[in-house]
């Protein structure tokens, strides 16, 4: 039987892959997912599925000093919960890995050998106290630190000696002269010759790990990834990337940059601002589609329609739709506004489907039994939910709201409370009243309410004040007709009937 070498079988994979679009999301377990690492993800996700192709996850940990436990678990978790779906990363299989970088130091070894062998790359044994004094001594006379190459010039001999003497060491690469620009796919051509200002960069750390550089581009072409999708950031670096290409004898991907988000009045996003984690935004109750068209608002990628109304896109229709020729090259800014507006749609929205309905009924639920562990005299129908929903869709923007202590009245019943300031004739013309309003809302309902109490000749303040124990248990809250508009109809009627004596009600239902 033939046998068929691992080797042959990479190759293989690699041939089908360059035919068609690899993109990948290569974060650090260093943090949290935020706004900006969601941007670059969904970025690659779109531009991949706008054109059938893949989407990969690499987990880049080679920098083991800052690892945050639980991190890669989470942030997995997020982009699941964002809906960019994966295709080939740890634990959803693929030909090409492993997807994470710290268990791919066998192949780290062997490519920085290949390039030991053809002079780009070299031995550095100078001491940390020696890096030290030249970063002090470039400041002192006002330049930018950078390394003098001094161990770029060893003699082989002087290599072989060092190593016998077991002297630690880390290996880095040959900057050279790179006079092609850049073809960025956003920014277009970018010149920036990276030998000028910088010294040759460590590839290889004293403790065997890789850094980003070598790491990231040894990784993107041994997993055929077609196209690099990046925070501008790492705009600069690009070039050393693509030296480090042409030392391997590899095509290099195609980049492109994407600009930096911003806050609103133009300062830099920061990830120790608190509120741009993702799992802020899912604690605080937003929905994955109005956060992703958030992102996608800020950053460009769509043919832009001037007045268009807001729309919520599904994420179906965002790839479909995006464009990468459309992504902006300047700032982009979020609104905050913007996304309480498309959190109000997705509510709508999701009222508007019955699985979708059902589940968000259920959430509700779910919000009122937390916030109200000790009632057990809760109102969760799922009729009166529904009323509640459509109420709030245009007024609330989170559902956590909907379990704040000023709407307690529309979950917890008022208990054993009976009306004893009106007679028993006043509350079913009250009753009868409310039954008989065919626009249930609070004008109208404030209009009636105090016509009758001036032909009952009732005192009107003492009145609403009766109507609203009787429909909440609460002395203050929302005024008595708006309490009686978001309860509906039928929740207010019943409440009503619920604290009189059932001697005392007369109701006849008008259809």
């Amino acid at each position: 039987m033939l046998k068929i070498s691992p080797r042959f079988l990479i190759q293989q994979c690699l041939r089908h892959a360059h035919n068609q679009v690899r993109v990948r999301f290569a974060p650090s377990p260093t943090g949290h997912l935020h706004l900006g690492g969601l941007r670059t993800a969904l970025y690659n996700f779109l531009y991949a599925r706008h054109l059938g192709g893949k989407f990969l996850l690499r987990i880049e940990d080679t920098d083991q000093t800052r690892l945050v436990p639980g991190a890669s678990e989470r942030l997995v978790e997020d982009l699941l919960w964002a809906g960019i779906e994966i295709d080939e990363g740890p634990g959803f299989g693929g030909q090409l890995g492993p997807y994470v970088q710290s268990q791919r130091t066998e192949t780290y070894s062997k490519a920085i050998e290949e390039l030991l062998r053809n002079g780009t790359a070299y031995r550095c044994f100078c001491t940390e106290r020696r890096l030290d004094l030249l970063r002090k001594e470039a400041l002192r006379t006002r330049q930018v630190p950078r390394y003098d190459n001094k161990c770029r010039h060893l003699t082989p001999a002087e290599v072989d000696s060092l190593l016998a003497k077991e002297t630690p060491h880390c290996i880095r690469f040959k900057l050279t002269d790179h006079e092609e620009p850049l073809e960025d796919l956003i920014y277009g051509q970018v010149h920036h010759n990276v030998s000028d200002t910088e010294g040759d960069p460590v590839v290889i750390k004293s403790d065997q790990f890789p850094t980003y550089h070598f790491a990231n581009v040894v990784d993107d072409h041994l997993m055929g990834i077609t196209h690099v999708l990046r925070g501008v950031e790492w705009q600069i670096s690009t070039t050393k990337h693509l030296l480090l290409y042409k030392a391997f004898g590899w095509q290099p991907p195609k980049f492109g940059h994407l600009p930096l988000l911003v806050n609103a009045d133009g300062t830099k996003l920061s990830k120790r601002q608190g509120d741009i984690g993702i799992q802020h935004f899912r604690e605080r109750g937003y929905f994955p589609q109005a956060l992703v068209n958030y992102v996608v608002s800020a950053g460009g990628g769509f043919e832009h329609r001037a007045n268009a109304k807001q729309q919520l896109l599904s994420m179906r229709e965002l790839y479909e739709q995006f464009h990468i020729e459309r992504v902006n090259s300047h700032p982009s800014r979020l609104n905050p506004e913007l996304l309480d507006d498309l959190n109000r749609l997705e509510i709508v929205q999701r009222l508007s489907g019955n699985e979708s309905r059902t589940k968000l009924v259920k959430e509700v639920q779910q919000l009122v039994k937390q916030a109200y562990p000790q009632q057990s005299n809760l109102d969760l129908a799922e009729d009166h939910i529904l009323d509640v929903l459509h109420w709030s869709s245009k007024r609330l923007v989170l559902l956590q709201d909907l379990s704040s202590s000023k709407l307690s009245f529309l979950w917890v019943k008022p208990s054993d409370f009976q009306i004893k300031d009106l007679t028993a004739e006043q509350l079913n013309h009250i009753l009868q009243l409310i039954n008989a309003i065919q626009d249930f809302h609070k004008d109208e309902l404030n209009v009636k309410l105090k016509s009758f109490a001036q032909e009952e000749k009732i005192k009107f303040p003492q009145m609403m004040k009766t109507l609203r124990a009787a429909l909440s248990g609460l002395k203050e809250g929302p005024g008595v007709a708006e309490m009686m508009e978001i309860l509906g109809k039928a929740v207010t009627l019943e409440r009503l009937k619920a604290a009189l004596p059932k001697e005392s009600v007369h109701l006849e239902q008008h259809q």
